[in-house]
């Protein structure tokens, strides 16, 4: 994919990083929950040579260390800000995948848009889990995937002896109809690298947090993209870019992609539309 690298984070964690040193504004992807930055190695390969392509292993997942602290999308977001200071990115693209637009959101939520020039949010709701609070209709918006009974169900199957068939019925539920057995093989392989200690405290902080309010004051050019055959319902993606001011929606029919994963699964169409987006004049 490109040059690897380490950083040590202001809390003394390694994280491992990988740069393809191209020319022009660089791109950070962001991989989501018990992911590793292998999802994006189609652009890194495909948005390169002509862009430079950043990606990294969050803390507790792929080549990165696993320590027992910091598993929360806040600390993720600080790990990123780490690596932009690391990499001296004053100005750069920013592309957030699954839980990966989630810690984008917590960036600018705590550090503003001011380095990010443009960005792109992929298949990600605004809620994860619906609160009692939330009316039918505001689920519905915010694209909840559980109800709090389910989640922590979820997290006790995921820590429990069944952790390992937990995670796998859990990726494949993130596929419709059938998959291909080598891509999901691919998929099932790299969410075993993170470890339950790190992975269910993590993914009830992620689920659990509401970004709605966050939304309108992204001030950048966006791109959401979604897609019909994800588990994630294209709906909560129009209700995400409605809320960005001035963003754009693209959704992927199920003959293009039919999958949480078009990056992987049709990555000429994905590469195409996010490399239109990021050259393009227009907000």
């Amino acid at each position: 994919m490109g040059a690897v690298g380490r950083l040590t984070t202001s809390d003394g964690v390694r994280l491992v990083y990988q740069d393809t040193g191209g020319e022009g504004i660089p791109l950070v992807m962001l991989h989501g929950w018990g992911q590793t930055q292998e999802m994006f190695r189609h652009q890194a390969r495909g948005l390169a040579p002509a862009r430079r392509v950043v990606t990294l292993d969050f803390r507790g997942h792929g080549r990165s260390a696993k320590p027992r602290h910091g598993y929360r999308v806040a600390r993720f977001a600080a790990d990123v800000r780490d690596l932009a200071d690391h990499l001296g990115l004053d100005r750069f693209d920013a592309l957030g995948w699954s839980m990966g637009t989630s810690v984008w959101w917590s960036f600018f939520d705590q550090y503003g848009t001011g380095r990010v020039r443009r960005f792109v949010a992929v298949d990600q709701p605004a809620a994860v889990a619906a609160v009692p609070w939330m009316s039918v209709e505001e689920q519905q918006q915010s694209g909840a995937v559980f109800d709090v009974a389910g989640l922590l169900a979820l997290a006790a199957e995921l820590a429990g002896p069944r952790g390992e068939q937990a995670r796998y019925e859990f990726v494949r539920g993130m596929f419709s109809g059938s998959p291909d057995p080598a891509l999901l093989s691919f998929v099932a392989g790299q969410i075993a690298s993170t470890p339950a200690y790190a992975g269910v405290p993590l993914l009830f902080d992620h689920c659990t947090q509401d970004w709605r309010d966050v939304l309108p004051r992204i001030d950048v050019p966006t791109l959401v993209i979604g897609c019909d055959g994800s588990h994630v319902h294209p709906r909560s993606q129009r209700y995400v870019a409605d809320r960005i001011p001035g963003a754009r929606l693209h959704v992927f029919p199920a003959s293009v992609a039919n999958s949480h994963f078009p990056f992987l699964e049709n990555p000429p169409a994905f590469n195409d539309v996010v490399g239109t987006f990021l050259s393009s004049t227009q907000n």
